[in-house]
């Protein structure tokens, strides 16, 4: 899939997830790829949300920072394991409603699945990450449980502090 049309679908969504038609029941689907605390699934079905064909992948170019939460942020060496769901627009703007994700923004990445291939997907980010190093200990427990329940490589998971 060529960028540019990649940046079309993701502006398409985008309008849509802010759009009034989200809450009135936008059924379209869209994969979101999940470095936080929702790459498990448990925890995004506590938010009333029904994810689809979850998937651990991997977001090259990026590394993870953590603050009161998780956000990526580009370095050229570092990669971010995480898991790739399908969610309706409606449930992705459900999911982002919270108050303290409000924040969060779309963006469009590439990311290796586990299997080797390649997909696109939308990933929620910060505009302006932590800077490195601030940490946070209760965060990145809660993130290494997350990370061990569904699969990601041991050294990775020692590395979220």
């Amino acid at each position: 899939m060529a960028r540019a049309q990649i940046d079309r679908e993701v502006s398409e969504m985008e309008k849509a997830i802010e759009s009034s038609t989200v809450g009135t029941g936008d059924l379209r689907r869209a994969d979101v790829f999940f470095y936080g605390l929702f790459m498990d699934a448990d925890i995004v079905r506590q938010a009333g949300v029904s994810p689809q064909s979850p998937e651990i992948a991997v977001l090259a170019g990026y590394e993870l920072r953590i603050g009161d939460r998780a956000a990526v942020a580009p370095s050229e060496t570092a990669r971010v394991y995480g898991v790739v769901m399908s969610l309706t627009l409606r449930e992705i703007g459900q999911l982002y409603a919270a108050e303290d994700l409000m924040a969060y923004r779309p963006e469009p990445v590439l990311l290796t699945l586990a299997g080797g291939q390649l997909a696109a997907a939308l990933c929620f980010n910060l505009a302006e990450p932590p800077p490195p190093g601030i940490g946070n200990r209760e965060y990145a427990a809660r993130l290494r449980a997350a990370a061990r329940k569904v699969g990601l490589p041991d050294d990775y998971v020692a590395s979220l502090d």
